[in-house]
């Protein structure tokens, strides 16, 4: 009888994380592999800079090898990076002064393909339009809103893990991502009129 896939995918991420601990500089960047993409995404989405964002990824790599020791398998590897990483963006949120941030947005991380029927140059450019207006939008959500919004439309978290990532408890993350969608919808309806 087989494994399922989601007991097998763990079963090798335990492996992976025991040949770390062992020192396998291999195992490590295995485990980096596997989430360098959706670290970096998360930050980008939280600082709106890729270049700030891929450093603030390396940085979340480099802290979780330096406290791998300390990872009690209570809770998902994944889950532990991205408290690593949330927390890494806020202290660049906090350290950064207003108007420093670049937002340049890449359509293809915004944009669904699935949505795009044509690719046309005007329905790019207005998708793009919209990517941007959207990427900004966020960007200009309160720090706490942004990361709750992000977290959980964006990265797709359900209200359990953010509350073990960010240490919140769940009414204040569903009132944080419920005050992040109201403001959004209200600066992209002002947007819509304009």
């Amino acid at each position: 009888m087989a494994m399922p896939i989601e007991h097998r995918e763990s079963s090798d991420e335990a492996k992976l994380i025991a040949r770390s601990l062992a020192q396998d500089p291999d195992a490590f960047g295995q485990l980096v592999e596997r989430y360098a993409t959706v670290i970096v995404n998360l930050a980008y989405r939280m600082v709106g800079d890729r270049t700030e964002a891929e450093d603030l990824a390396q940085e979340t790599f480099v802290a979780a090898f330096k406290s791998l020791p300390a990872f009690r398998a209570e809770s998902k590897f994944s889950t532990w990076l991205y408290r690593i990483a949330a927390n890494k963006c806020k202290d660049w949120l906090r350290a950064k002064r207003p108007g420093q941030a670049v937002y340049d947005v890449d359509v293809e991380d915004v944009l669904d393909d699935r949505v795009v029927e044509e690719r046309t140059p005007e329905r790019l450019l207005s998708q793009q339009q919209v990517a941007e207006q959207l990427g900004g939008a966020i960007q200009r959500l309160p720090p706490l809103y942004r990361e709750a919004f992000v977290l959980k439309h964006v990265e797709g978290l359900s209200y359990e893990e953010m509350q073990e990532i960010l240490g919140v408890k769940t009414d204040t993350l569903k009132m944080r991502v419920y005050k992040g969608r109201l403001q959004l919808s209200r600066e992209l309806a002002e947007l819509k009129e304009v």
